[in-house]
């Protein structure tokens, strides 16, 4: 069995409330998606935070996952990034959000065993690749968006180009992404 088909097949149990599977479905995925928390909202304790309430949205909706042939993860890291992007623009709303601290300070040690760190340098390399291949300005724009959590009307304001056409480079370029990374 693929780690992708091992991973659907805990959200299956989990959606059934399956404790034990949530507990291994936690054990897998919480590293890295705490690691995506953490990098969208530059603050451990907040991406601990959101890392607890990803994990109940998980809980409660994982009859709502199917597999269609993604991977699961993509599904798993989604609702932890709109989670962040949500704790994070609401922080912004309330003047509560904080500065980006050092990146020492910040980086989360998983300790992944040296083939899973293999394995994510080698995503990391084939998606800055296809970022590469993009515009400058439209891989920028897709950097602040999905991993910085800037909104389409704060990027058309940054840069001073029309929100209409912001959401269609955004739109194109993730679709240039995709192919880019389905190669």
């Amino acid at each position: 069995m693929t780690p992708q088909e091992e991973i659907e097949a805990l959200i299956a149990r989990v959606a059934m409330g399956h404790r034990k599977s949530f507990r291994e479905l936690y054990e897998r995925t919480s590293a890295k998606l705490f690691g995506i928390a953490s990098r969208v909202l530059r603050d451990e304790a907040r991406a601990e935070e959101v890392l607890q309430e990803v994990f109940l949205r998980i809980w409660h909706r994982a009859d709502s996952y199917k597999a269609n042939g993604y991977s699961p993860m993509t599904w798993l890291i989604t609702i932890t990034r709109n989670a962040a992007i949500d704790r994070l623009r609401r922080a912004r709303r309330e003047g509560t959000a904080t500065e980006p601290v050092e990146i020492a300070e910040r980086l989360y040690d998983p300790q992944p065993g040296p083939e899973a760190r293999a394995v994510e340098r080698d995503e990391a390399r084939v998606l800055n690749a296809c970022l590469d291949e993009l515009p400058d300005d439209r891989a920028s724009m897709v950097r602040q968006a999905y991993l910085q959590g800037m909104t389409y009307a704060e990027l058309s304001e940054s840069t001073g180009v029309k929100l209409n056409t912001v959401r269609t480079w955004l739109r194109r370029s993730l679709l240039q992404l995709r192919e880019c990374l389905s190669r």
